[in-house]
């Protein structure tokens, strides 16, 4: 799915200075490093010309990219964004490759791909906590990390050995490449416990919310940002899967939000860029149901 957000007519104080020096002066990360979350950017202007951006990548990221997208345009009538989905990996090679100017990633950046693109620079644009979600009328309100490891390998498939009722556990999970499976892989199933292939496979958070609650008796995981009253979110060691206990540490699986771009941003990128890591950025970030960098 393509979305684009763009305006008609230029805003009224167009800067006058080329896009590599209309916007401020702010100190950037080495390339192939992390941007600085904590340091707040200074205020940028937009660019006269240059003015079109083009994101790819994760499917958790696209609907809070199309919101800041949407924001910024409102300001900056002139821009034109398109954000497009297709997964973390896609995301990361587009940006590499090129093919677009911003990769979006909704997972750490692996090792390899920092190899393959060595100029690649990483910026934290919020953090996501990924649910543990479930059918409304299975009787179960909690499960430990390693139960749910056990659930999703395909080792415990009847509710009966958690504490529920004597049916079979149906388990949903995204398809290779998605940053939210590769994200729950890294920090539930471990290196050597692979997701069962009984499980249904579906491309995109908003699939696997719809097939969670239309399917008896399953299993999922889940962005926190995709939460509603159509499913149930169950606790993990204990731990209630809030922004709170995000936070604070207690909540064992949350990961990092990324925008990725192949060497240092310039021009109106660089200034969308830091307008969401800026404090109107990050408010959209928590109204969208993330945790904000800042």
């Amino acid at each position: 799915m393509l979305v684009t957000a763009c305006g008609g007519s230029a805003p009224t104080t167009a800067p006058t200075a080329a896009p590599t020096q209309a916007v401020a002066d702010t100190k950037a990360p080495e390339p192939t490093k992390a941007a600085d979350p904590t340091q707040a950017p200074e205020a940028t202007a937009v660019p006269a010309d240059g003015n079109h951006i083009s994101v790819a990548g994760s499917t958790t990221v696209q609907p809070l990219a199309e919101k800041l997208a949407e924001q910024f345009v409102a300001a900056h009538p002139d821009v034109k964004i398109d954000v497009a989905g297709g997964g973390s990996s896609a995301g990361v090679k587009a940006a590499g490759d090129g093919t677009a100017q911003i990769g979006a990633a909704s997972r750490e950046v692996k090792a390899e791909e920092l190899t393959t693109y060595p100029d690649m620079v990483i910026f934290e644009i919020a953090r996501d906590g990924i649910a543990i979600v479930v059918h409304p009328e299975v009787p179960v309100d909690g499960l430990t990390k390693e139960q749910v490891q056990l659930i999703f390998a395909g080792q415990i498939t009847n509710w009966s050995e958690v504490g529920g009722a004597d049916q079979p556990i149906t388990v949903v999970s995204r398809e290779e490449g998605s940053g939210t499976r590769g994200a729950f892989e890294e920090m539930v199933m471990g290196e050597d416990v692979k997701i069962t292939d009984k499980a249904i496979f579906q491309d995109s958070n908003g699939k696997v919310r719809t097939t969670l609650a239309s399917t008896p008796n399953s299993i999922a995981y889940l962005s926190f940002g995709y939460l509603d009253d159509s499913i149930v979110a169950v606790t993990v060691d204990d731990v209630a899967a809030t922004e709170a206990n995000a936070l604070n540490g207690t909540y064992p699986i949350v990961r990092p939000l990324n925008m990725v771009t192949k060497g240092e941003p310039t021009g109106v990128v660089k200034a969308w860029l830091d307008w969401i890591l800026g404090a109107e950025g990050q408010a959209i970030v928590k109204d969208q149901g993330y945790i904000a960098v800042k």
